[in-house]
């Protein structure tokens, strides 16, 4: 880690947008020491201290991507690959998608489920500089019932014990977060339909209990309509995917479930995948419309929202954070408040209050692009510099 001073024509340090015209940021090993207009941070800086400037662009926090998958390598059968692969090269390929993230400015990523503590193996080779990548918070092994979704991966839970059980383990290895599938999931044949519960609400009480004991979150993958109900009424920390589904892929969405999502401050992540135009021509655009349209309804009520693509599954590409964001730009979301999801909120709603600002103190995860994304988020993809805990990346 070395100190340096970066300079651009604008600095937004959120959240709302807000930005300091002609600034400037000192870094120091791996935390931001000042930030402010050029001239000012210029007299803070020692003499002969290296020093960027970014003409024409911006800096900016780096982005979260809260929903990622690294153990899939976001092919046509992600699950069976991962299942036909060893572990050692899983670990591999897990590495290369971390430096894809990185590169295309996500420095922070949430990891919601692989097997055998992979991606908590990664996060330490990462941690002790011996590989480049994202600061990665994992969640392990996800617990869901038996057949249940993404059971292959070792976390088949039936009863109060059996689920302690999984959670202390989890903890045990590192885990930052307890992810439970509260519904069925589309990659798993043979498996609970994706609207369908696979947890009672007391079970879903009993994760959030048993996490709390060792300091976590939990994070609840639910498709179905009673799925989301349980889970808030259990006192989940995020809901994954939230898409209100009922039995024969209709939806019920539900003013007064919504209302409470946000009085508890429950954050959602729709998680959708960067190919989500590419979804909308295979389903075809009235039904896409229709899930969509749940999506806006959630932020017209204003519910908590962050930014993730589930990156790894099948067409979510792992550096297509960008893409993502343009779709809560096409739900009529103002450019600040979709940047605010992949950094002020992301690290709120994540527990990460160290990071997703630019300010004094905060850990120095800085990106620079070409342009300003208050205006076109498509400047995100002119990536100049992305600096992860002080460390300059590219």
């Amino acid at each position: 880690m070395t100190d340096a001073l970066f300079t651009a024509d604008q600095v937004i340090t959120g959240p709302n947008g807000a930005r300091i015209t002609d600034g400037a940021v000192l870094v120091r090993g791996d935390r931001i020491a000042a930030v402010g207009p050029r001239e000012e941070i210029e007299r803070l800086a020692p003499e002969g201290l290296p020093a960027r400037s970014v003409p024409h662009g911006t800096l900016l926090p780096g982005l979260i991507d809260s929903h990622v998958h690294l153990i899939f390598d976001g092919g046509a059968n992600p699950l069976e690959v991962a299942q036909q692969t060893a572990d050692e090269e899983l670990l591999e390929g897990m590495a290369d998608r971390a430096q894809q993230l990185l590169h295309s400015g996500v420095t922070t990523v949430r990891d919601l489920g692989d097997r055998n503590g992979l991606a908590i193996r990664l996060r330490d080779a990462i941690t002790n500089g011996a590989l480049p990548g994202p600061r990665i918070l994992s969640s392990a092994t996800p617990l869901t019932s038996p057949g249940g979704h993404l059971h292959v991966f070792g976390g088949e839970v039936t009863g109060q014990d059996a689920i302690r059980t999984m959670v202390r383990r989890n903890a045990d290895l590192g885990a930052e977060v307890i992810k439970v599938m509260a519904t069925g999931g589309g990659m798993t044949k043979g498996g609970p339909a994706i609207w369908q519960n696979q947890f009672t609400e007391h079970e879903l009480s009993v994760v959030v209990d048993e996490a709390a004991r060792h300091g976590l979150p939990v994070a609840v993958h639910a498709h179905g309509t009673d799925g989301i109900a349980a889970a808030v009424r259990a006192g989940v920390a995020t809901i994954e995917h939230c898409t209100w589904m009922t039995e024969g892929g209709e939806f019920d969405l539900r003013e007064d479930l919504a209302t409470q999502i946000k009085s508890q401050g429950v954050s959602v992540c729709t998680a959708t995948s960067p190919n989500w135009r590419g979804f909308a021509e295979r389903v075809g655009q009235e039904r896409a419309e229709y899930l969509f349209g749940s999506m806006r309804w959630m932020a017209d009520l204003g519910v908590p929202m962050i930014a993730g693509t589930d990156a790894g599954v099948t067409r979510a590409v792992f550096d297509g954070l960008v893409n993502t964001l343009e779709f809560y730009e096409y739900l009529g979301l103002s450019n600040a408040k979709i940047l605010d999801m992949a950094t002020t909120d992301a690290a709120q709603a994540l527990g990460i209050t160290g990071t997703g600002r630019i300010a004094e103190g905060q850990r120095a995860d800085i990106i620079a692009v070409d342009g300003d994304p208050l205006v076109d988020l498509g400047a995100l993809r002119n990536i100049c510099l992305v600096i992860a805990g002080g460390e300059r990346i590219r």
